[in-house]
């Protein structure tokens, strides 16, 4: 198994200490997650975009693009990339200029996003979304791997013989789909035969496993091979304990604090509380072999190779706490326990 840290950068007051981080000092703090994330061991650290407080991160190419600079080996993951309501020109471009900053490290996770907000600000409706992320996708690919790229569609002007430069530096850029609440992604995703990201962080393992299944089925409509089908999962937040009963106490604050959240409240969570959620649903909070023991399960249903977890809205001495825990008593576990092809080799030229 793999393992990707994910950030929103959301920037709250903190829980416990009641600190509140300047907006720099939060970029900073994201900087410095990476950094450690890649000493620790970890396969990728991903950077999500949001258009809207509580969230910093409307712009996950730039953030890369820093971290790409203090970093020489982690892959570098968007986690997602709007693309329902971005140009695809401009992410085309963007993301090839990433990608030879940072020496063939970029993979994109692409999506319609959670949040309702960004559709008013890019001009586009929410019953549009599936489309929309379905038509922009489309060009994208074409502008990665075309020139001379001629296009017509709805949702941004024509296209006469037009090359995007830079070229990628990769032979292709690797994408994965997001997949969330609907099985037009998994549909898109079988489609082309691409891997999928699960979010697992809002509901009951039943949902996203149908889901994944749905995708799998769907890859053997479209001609692909159901056993080379590539799935990652999200966990959410991730607090680390001697016992679960230390670590729900600890993490209690921020737990209530998040759900407190406009943002949080979008999603609907099914779960009554955090005993709840940990018991029932994706959170991964407990001592280490508790955690493994919860991945395990998850795996058994999933059948997923890249474990995403997330240390936001914790203090930095914790951040550093959680994550050293994760990599010296979760993961070289799962590591074992569990095969994976995804990011075997170079960067350059990946296809998962």
């Amino acid at each position: 198994m793999k393992f990707a840290l994910f950030s929103l950068m959301m920037n709250i007051p903190n829980a416990v200490s009641g600190e509140t981080l300047t907006t720099h000092q939060k970029f900073e703090n994201v900087l410095k997650q990476a950094v450690l994330a890649e000493e620790l061991g970890f396969d990728a650290y991903g950077v999500g975009e949001r258009h809207g407080a509580p969230f910093i991160s409307s712009s996950p190419p730039v953030v890369l693009t820093a971290i790409a600079a203090r970093t020489s080996r982690i892959r570098l993951l968007t986690t997602v990339t709007v693309l329902s309501v971005l140009d695809p020109v401009r992410v085309a471009e963007d993301y090839a200029t990433l990608d030879h900053l940072s020496g063939g490290r970029i993979e994109l996770i692409i999506g319609k996003g959670n949040d309702p907000r960004h559709y008013p600000l890019f001009g586009i409706t929410e019953e549009e979304q599936w489309e929309s992320l379905a038509e922009r996708y489309a060009l994208l690919k074409r502008l990665w791997n075309e020139e001379n790229v001629t296009w017509q569609g709805r949702y941004r002007s024509p296209l006469d013989n037009v090359t995007i430069q830079p070229r990628p530096f990769q032979h292709a850029i690797p994408v994965w789909h997001g997949s969330a609440s609907s099985t037009l992604s998994t549909e898109l995703a079988a489609k082309y035969g691409e891997p999928i990201f699960s979010s697992n962080t809002f509901h009951p393992q039943a949902k996203y496993k149908a889901l994944i299944d749905h995708y799998r089925e769907r890859l053997a409509f479209y001609g692909h091979d159901p056993q080379h089908a590539v799935v990652g999962s999200g966990f959410g937040s991730l607090y680390l304990a001697n016992t679960t009963e230390e670590a729900i106490g600890r993490f209690r604050p921020y737990y209530n604090a998040f759900h407190a959240t406009a943002a949080s409240q979008v999603n609907n969570s099914p779960f009554k509380d955090l005993e709840d959620n940990v018991k029932n649903g994706p959170v991964l909070i407990g001592s280490p072999d508790q955690v493994i023991e919860k991945i395990l399960n998850y795996y058994e249903a999933y059948g997923h190779q890249v474990v995403s977890i997330s240390v936001d809205g914790l203090t930095e001495t914790e951040q550093r706490e959680q994550m050293e825990r994760f990599a010296t008593e979760v993961a070289p576990v799962l590591r074992r326990e569990i095969p994976s092809t995804v990011w075997n080799h170079s960067p350059v030229g990946l296809t998962v």
